[in-house]
Formats: C-alpha cells, structure tokens, sequence
C-alpha cells in the first residue's frame, strides 16, 4: 500500500532523502527510527505529497504522488510531527469542519465523530476550544482528524509525543487495532516504541535507509549476540555513520 523506489530529496545542497527503497502492505505496522535530522520526517512529507521527490517514485494505495495526488490525500491519514490546529475552535467544530473537508456529510459525518471521540477518548474536551486543551489531548484532536476520514494509509510523525505513560499504552492498542485493511507507518525516537507497536523497523541514518528488518528478527539476531535490539540498532547506526557522511558530503560539493 505504500511504495517507495529510488527516492531522494534535496534542500539545495543539502542531501535529505538518498535512493530510498522499501515498501509496506496491507496489516503492516512499520516503526520509522533514526536520529534528528535523519531524513524521517522528510520522507513522511514526500509520502503524503507535501513534497515531490526529485527523484524516484512513491505509489500510496496504487497511486502514483506526482500524478495522482489528490487521489493519494484521500488515501491517507497523516499526523505531522508539528500538529497544527486551529486553536480557536471548539474540539467538535473543528472535526466537523475537517469531515467536510473530507467530503463527509450528515449522518456519515456524525458516525465518523462518534467513532473517532471513543476511540481517541476526546469527550471531556468535545466542547472545549482547542488552545484550552492540554498538550495530550490536542495530540489526541490531532490523531482524531487524521482518522476521520477512515484512510487506509496512516502516517504517523511521534505520535505520542505529550502522552503520558497510561495515555501512550492506550494508544499503542488503539494502533494496534487499526491495522487490519490498512498499512500504517509511524516516525519515533524512541526505539522501545517502535519495537513494542510494530513489527518491521526502517531505520535511516543521514538521508539512507541502513536497516529495514522485522522485529522478530531484530530479537532473534540480538539474542544470538547476547545484546538488547536497542543496542544492535545503535550498531547499525554507529557503523553506518561514516558511510551515510560521504555520499551527504558528496552532494554538498555539486
């Protein structure tokens, strides 16, 4: 359901996204793991069409983001690792105004609310306006929209960033359960997040896609070396370093 062949993406000179290839089906839950500045949340950006790739291609549910991007949006949910909300909104106003957006209406529109209120538990703050709202629960707001529409692709940049430890176990369930029938990618720092909600791991370092391996796996491997599977990805990345350096110094000179 997500695609990714030969992407790259540059901000001038600087070398974001290198030659990117993976790609992620139908059930899948896939953690995006990598140090700031890495190129995750860039990639996200690229998948959902706020960027277009330089070069490369991206298909989200059969559909290509160059040429079909319209149809790629409506494809897709997407939490941005910067939530932005209109915070003089009432909570329901606001998902209200985002269905229509959508192209949901009447009694499909309230179905919708109603699912996204109980499973993002936003009742306490439904008649709230959005800069009254904690940090967690405007997170939660965040999540809500980008459900509303029932997307079959879901992007997720730190989802449980303002969550605290019982709001972060909640949402890995909730996660969890919505992976049937869809595909689901989420970008974290936090490497027990990833392992525990996911089951394959991408990890980029400097623009470079240097692991791609499921969890099983990871565990399996890390056991065999008497490790954790935090500390075998740390390998990865501190083992990777030098390489991922050349190529981004490389397209700094051109």
């Amino acid at each position: 359901m997500i695609e990714v062949e030969g992407v790259s993406k540059s901000y001038g000179r600087v070398l974001a996204v290198d030659r990117v290839s993976f790609a992620i089906r139908e059930g899948e839950i896939v953690g995006f793991l990598g140090p700031n500045g890495a190129g995750k949340s860039t990639l996200l950006k690229l998948i959902s069409t706020w960027l277009e790739p330089d070069s490369g291609r991206i298909r989200v549910a059969g559909h290509d983001t160059r040429d079909e991007p319209l149809a790629v949006r409506r494809a897709l949910g997407y939490l941005a690792e910067h939530n932005a909300l209109y915070e003089g909104m009432r909570v329901r106003g606001y998902l209200e105004f985002t269905g229509r957006v959508r192209g949901l209406f009447g009694a499909h529109l309230a179905e919708r609310i109603a699912w996204v209120n109980e499973r993002c538990a936003l009742e306490a703050v439904l008649a709230r306006r959005i800069h009254e709202c904690s940090k967690g629960y405007r997170q939660r707001i965040g999540v809500a929209a980008a459900l509303l529409h029932d997307p079959r692709v879901i992007l997720l940049d730190e989802p449980t960033h303002g969550l605290d430890p019982l709001q972060v176990v909640a949402f890995r369930d909730f996660v969890r359960s919505l992976a049937p029938g869809r595909a689901i990618l989420f970008s974290s720092h936090i490497l027990s997040e990833v392992l525990t909600i996911s089951e394959r791991a991408l990890v980029i370092q400097r623009g470079r896609l240097i692991l791609d391996e499921g969890v099983g796996s990871l565990q399996r491997r890390a056991a065999d070396r008497g490790t954790s599977v935090e500390e075998l990805i740390l390998d990865h990345v501190r083992g990777n370093a030098g390489e991922a350096a050349a190529p981004a110094a490389e397209a700094g000179a051109r």
